[in-house]
């Protein structure tokens, strides 16, 4: 009898594929079948509101009703996690040619130094009109300026970070990458990804709240006195900071912190705790990071097989672009560029330095006056004191506390969240405060309105101590608790030293981001009420509201320069000297 009901069984998997007979599903891959649908459904619905038709000038329908939130909230997430994914090829694209490309290093690095110094405005003004123009007739060319302006808020920072990665490979890695003739490829994949990731996840939190941080100038666009609102957590503040409506306000910053934890628990906590293999030491930590989300899909039958065929793919092309030769080819012998094409490249590219000044000068002289530009460089200085003096006040905190989270992995996983909505936390929430204390007061707006520059860039400082903190190898951990290193010693030979590298990645970046920031922190509006700070942010944003093109580009140019000798006499010297220090 038993054996008849066999024999009838398999006579009925005859009907079936192989791979559908064997392809069982457990229960958590039926547990997770709605969160995925779910996921699938929200997403298609607001792809297809983002590219509604839309004629310019017609007004949408926004309300400062809290049951809408749920929807603008949808339809910011769409906006953020797509600047994200082109933030990321961006930065894979960008870290490898100026890692690997001398040449394209003495470009690639001073051009990315002079975009991050470009104020979210400044692209706006610029972008929009193309967008537009692309898409006449529908709604997907604003979206596509949003986030166009959302990745600007993304890219530069994990750009620099893999960059800062690829460059400080340490030794022995590298000389095992050359014992095995590891070819580019296989190189990146296999050593310079994997050692990067842990830094590249957190700077990618980071960006993701950096994009937070500028949500109401991407989503509420005024431009040539054109005002275009689309629907989003960032045209919600908008729209209550005008209407000075404490409750709307209120509501925006739950609805902010929602998003944040659920890219915290769904998308950056797992990543987080599945990038812990990947640090660089010998032995584990004591308290490895944990996610349920990444429990939950490690434990579906779908998951694996998925995991494992892209595994198996990504094998695959290991193997098609490996090394045909050995160590003992010619081939294999490191090539010394020409001297010759050396310098015709850099005569290139002071040729090209040299228009670009020229024609600086020419619409200096012929657009705005030479009166007007020796008045924003004033406007720059005053910004640049600001800067300064911020990112200095910033590190004496900030690096402390960033060494102590990223050394005690229990409070890194359970600060990861608060940090970010911290981070993500817009200036424009705060000027109902400013402004209520600064007017009340009769206090001075340039220096008062000040802190507003710091308030989202600090935590570029935080996440990068974090990081390189959290990457310190267990050894040196038990090198320096056996040699009984205390105080100020071990502050100066051993926790500086580690993180320094990290820390000064984060200055270049935040020092970047407070330059963007003086855009929203020196020029604040509640309601009637208008609070301007002397300086080079303000003066941008005044001249952006008027439509005033030939000063935009005075200001933004003159900000680039600002940016660019920062980066060049201060910040660059200092990375020099932290990536020497990792290759001792």
């Amino acid at each position: 009898m038993q054996n008849e009901k066999a024999t009838t069984l398999m006579d009925r998997r005859q009907f079936f594929p192989r791979q559908v007979v064997e392809a069982g599903a457990n229960r958590w891959d039926w547990a997770l079948l709605p969160l995925v649908l779910g996921l699938l459904v929200l997403l298609a619905y607001g792809a297809a509101q983002m590219a509604r038709p839309f004629e310019l000038g017609d007004p949408l329908p926004l309300s400062l009703d809290p049951s809408h939130l749920p929807y603008y909230l949808l339809r910011t997430n769409l906006r953020m996690l797509a600047a994200m994914v082109l933030a990321l090829l961006f930065s894979a694209v960008f870290a490898v040619l100026a890692a690997k490309v001398r040449a394209a290093e003495k470009v690639l690095v001073p051009m990315l130094d002079i975009l991050q110094s470009i104020p979210i405005l400044g692209f706006l003004s610029i972008t929009v009109t193309g967008f537009i123009a692309l898409f006449p007739g529908n709604l997907l060319g604003v979206e596509c300026a949003a986030i166009f302006a959302i990745f600007t808020s993304q890219a530069w920072n994990m750009a620099f970070s893999l960059y800062q990665s690829l460059r400080t490979v340490p030794s022995e890695l590298d000389e095992a990458a050359r014992v095995f003739q590891l070819s580019n490829w296989q190189r990146f994949w296999r050593l310079e990804l994997p050692f990067a990731m842990p830094g590249l996840l957190w700077n990618m939190m980071m960006s993701m709240s950096g994009g937070w941080f500028f949500v109401v100038a991407s989503e509420a666009i005024s431009v040539s006195n054109q005002n275009i609102k689309l629907p989003g957590v960032g045209s919600y503040i908008a729209m209550a900071i005008e209407a000075r409506d404490l409750g709307a306000i209120g509501w925006a910053i739950l609805g902010m912190l929602a998003g944040i934890l659920i890219y915290d628990q769904l998308l950056f906590r797992p990543l987080v705790a599945w990038a812990d293999k990947f640090r660089f030491e010998d032995s584990g930590t004591d308290t490895a990071p944990d996610s349920w989300m990444l429990t939950w899909l490690r434990r579906t039958a779908l998951t694996r097989r998925i995991a494992a065929w892209t595994v198996d793919r990504l094998e695959h092309s290991l193997v098609w672009f490996r090394r045909h030769h050995d160590g003992t080819s010619i081939r294999a012998r490191p090539r010394i560029p020409g001297t010759a094409w050396t310098r015709v490249w850099d005569a290139v590219v002071a040729a090209a330095v040299m228009v670009a000044l020229y024609q600086l000068i020419r619409f200096v002289h012929s657009e705005v006056g030479w009166h007007e530009a020796g008045h924003v460089l004033l406007l720059g200085c005053l910004t640049l004191v600001r800067v300064m003096v911020l990112i200095a006040l910033a590190a004496l905190v900030w690096v402390p506390v960033g060494i102590w989270i990223g050394m005690n992995p229990r409070w890194s996983g359970r600060l990861q969240a608060v940090a970010q909505f911290l981070a993500a936390f817009p200036a424009n929430l705060l000027f109902p405060v400013a402004v209520v204390l600064i007017v009340r007061w009769k206090l001075n707006p340039d220096i008062w309105l000040s802190p507003l520059m710091i308030f989202g860039t600090q935590w570029y400082l935080l996440f990068n101590v974090i990081a390189g903190a959290s990457n310190i190898p267990a050894e040196l951990r038990h090198a320096a608790r056996n040699l009984g290193l205390s105080g100020w010693l071990k502050w100066r030979r051993y926790l500086l030293p580690a993180v320094f590298p990290s820390f000064v990645t984060g200055a270049i970046t935040a020092s970047g981001g407070s330059w963007n920031a003086s855009i929203v922190a020196e020029y604040v509006s509640w309601g009637d009420t208008t609070l301007q700070a002397h300086g080079l942010g303000s003066y941008i944003a005044e001249m952006t509201a008027k439509g005033d093109f030939p000063r935009i580009a005075l200001g933004i140019g003159v900000m680039c320069i600002f940016v660019m000798s920062l980066n060049h006499f201060v910040w660059r010297r200092l990375y020099r000297l932290a990536e020497d220090r990792m290759h001792l």
